[in-house]
């Protein structure tokens, strides 16, 4: 298996088990201490890290002398809370379980943005790493699809402490892998001849580049949306006299994004700022329509729509952070765009249960006028931007940390 093959292997087993913890986590609870509640609690610790631990491993990440080691130990680590939390829930006092979610949470952007940083540094720039954007974007997807189902199938066969261990499995085989990959013929992230770049370098990137700052705006808006679809899917279902078919639809959608991923993703004759105009406004325009469908099977085919144009907008942002992130805080602008989406999602989920007595369509029309909001305003943060002469983005660790201007480097 080549570098790229075993980047792969690594990248879905780590989304496998990251995908699978919200549900193994709540089932597990509920099993133990009869509270979901609970479980809700350990889940929030587990994400909220994300945000803050970003640019904290993206330093990291760019400063590693020996990369290998950072990737395979942060993994390690990663799994190691995950196993430790399927024997500590529900047993040990909440404060250590609650600690052990921080810990592991705060290993979360490495399997996120992290690992996609590394693509840049497995293959050459043009069609063949575009492309390979594309496979990157069909583990998330993958993993969205599978975990959630393995996670429940294994609960009912056995409980969800088996649940729980096999995404620790799957943790350690992504820890494995990743010790194998070929990290010394690869920079990404890394300039080892150029002065460091520091722990504000990767945000005054986002803010500064234009293509970083639109894309990394819009898509925040946009999952402040996504991260409510989850709980309005079941609102939804069970306003059209079919409760527990939230699951159908959220089946359907993420089965949408994989096949978009696969497919509309890996169109690299479209710029990658186009196609994620085109995504965000086709699931826009998709959940708008299921906002008004009279049954859950016109629902769903609507939700399979909205997810493959949702699936290649995660191609084009892994192009965009990487064809425009100054090579010496591409980790970071990676760690720092992930969290910021896992944040915006929280919120989204946070939003909605204080709204979970408006009615279900309106809900869902709301995620669908922030997804076109969202496309209206990469539209228009990008506006005047262009697309970078070749090997402008490989620029050294210096140049992140001040970008001539507040304009892009590759236009005005």
């Amino acid at each position: 298996m080549g570098g790229f093959g075993r980047y792969l292997a690594a990248a879905l087993a780590a989304r496998f088990a990251s995908e699978g913890m919200g549900m193994a986590v709540v089932l597990l609870a509920l099993e133990r201490t009869g509270s979901a509640a609970h479980g809700a609690f350990v889940l929030t610790a587990w994400l909220a890290p994300h945000v803050l631990a970003a640019p904290l491993a993206g330093a990291a990440a760019a400063r590693a002398r020996r990369p290998r080691l950072f990737y395979a130990g942060a993994l390690a680590g990663f799994t190691a809370a995950v196993a430790a939390l399927s024997l500590l829930l529900g047993r040990a006092p909440v404060p250590v379980v609650l600690a052990v979610a921080l810990l592991g949470g705060s290993c979360g952007p490495v399997v996120t943005g992290g690992l996609s940083s590394l693509v840049a540094g497995l293959l050459p720039a043009g069609p063949a790493r575009d492309r390979a954007y594309g496979w990157d974007a069909s583990t998330y997807n993958a993993a969205s699809v599978t975990a959630p189902a393995a996670v429940g199938l294994v609960g009912a066969a056995a409980s969800a402490g088996p649940a729980m261990a096999v995404l620790a499995v799957s943790a350690a085989l992504a820890a494995l892998l990743a010790a194998s990959l070929p990290y010394e013929d690869q920079g990404a992230g890394r300039s080892p001849d150029g002065p460091r770049a520091g722990l504000g370098a990767g945000l005054t990137a986002l803010w500064r580049v234009r293509e970083l700052r639109a894309i990394t705006s819009a898509t925040t808006l946009a999952f402040v949306g996504i991260g409510s679809l989850t709980t309005t899917s079941v609102l939804l279902a069970a306003g059209l006299d079919r409760p527990g078919a939230g699951g159908v639809l959220m089946t359907a959608f993420a089965v949408g994004a994989l096949a978009g991923s696969l497919t509309l993703g890996r169109m690299t004759g479209v710029a990658p700022g186009r196609l994620a105009r085109w995504g965000m406004a086709g699931t826009g325009a998709a959940l708008g329509v299921a906002a008004f469908t009279p049954s859950v099977a016109l629902t769903a085919v609507a939700f399979a729509v909205a997810g493959v144009c949702d699936g290649p907008l995660l191609t084009a942002t892994l192009r965009i952070r990487s064809e425009h992130a100054p090579a010496g805080v591409r980790a970071q602008v990676f760690t720092l765009g992930a969290g910021l989406k896992v944040t915006a999602a929280s919120a989204g989920a946070a939003l909605v249960g204080l709204a979970a007595a408006a009615p279900p369509w309106t809900l869902l029309l709301g995620i669908a006028v922030l997804q076109l909001a969202a496309g209206a305003l990469h539209a228009l943060v990008s506006a005047g931007a262009g697309v970078p002469p070749e090997g402008a983005t490989e620029r050294s660790a210096g140049s992140a940390t001040a970008p001539a201007g507040p304009r892009s480097p590759a236009g005005p």
